[in-house]
């Protein structure tokens, strides 16, 4: 055989290209099963899309919602804690201003006792002092009467006659200061 021939013989039986009636029931295959998945297997396969899809979408519009849920919570409880700071801040005043006045109160009160006690005090030495100076008159006028008695040479333990014994000391000491006149 010729090298042409043989070589013609060789290209009738390449493997790489396949009879015509092959191809074409091949083809015919082909486009049966890719009608079949296409009306079968597409719509499902698109259907768990869409949902798949859909379940993002969704988690993340619920994400969305729970993290402004949360801003909200956290900007109510920000609000509390100024509003609890702030009324301890009223408390820990007022407790300061009750404290002050109490303080105040109580150092009036001890000044009022004081007072009290200083006026007793200055009473009672007064009363004492009036007392003694009563005390003091009494055993003056006793001594006296005593020693006048002495020098007169008479008793003078009778009232009446303590009575007597001064008028007639009294008048005795006008008549001198008549006389040295």
């Amino acid at each position: 055989m010729s090298p042409l021939v043989q070589l013609a013989a060789e290209e009738a039986e390449n493997p790489l290209i396949p009879p015509i009636p092959e191809l074409v029931i091949g083809l015919i295959a082909f486009v049966i099963v890719f009608g079949f998945l296409a009306k079968k297997l597409l719509p499902n396969i698109n259907k768990v899309l869409e949902q798949r899809r859909e379940a993002i979408e969704g988690g993340i519009e619920k994400a969305e919602a729970a993290q402004t849920e949360a801003q909200s919570v956290l900007e109510q409880y920000k609000a509390q804690l100024a509003e609890a700071r702030h009324e301890a801040a009223r408390l820990r005043q007022e407790a300061q201003e009750q404290g002050a006045t109490l303080i105040a109160e109580m150092r009036a009160e001890g000044q009022r006792q004081r007072e009290e006690i200083v006026a007793a005090g200055h009473a009672q030495i007064e009363a004492d002092r009036k007392s003694a100076a009563q005390a003091l008159r009494q055993d003056v006028g006793h001594l006296a009467t005593e020693l006048a008695g002495k020098l007169v040479g008479e008793s003078l333990e009778d009232h009446a006659r303590q009575s007597r014994v001064i008028d007639r000391f009294l008048d005795e000491l006008e008549e001198k200061a008549e006389a040295a006149r």
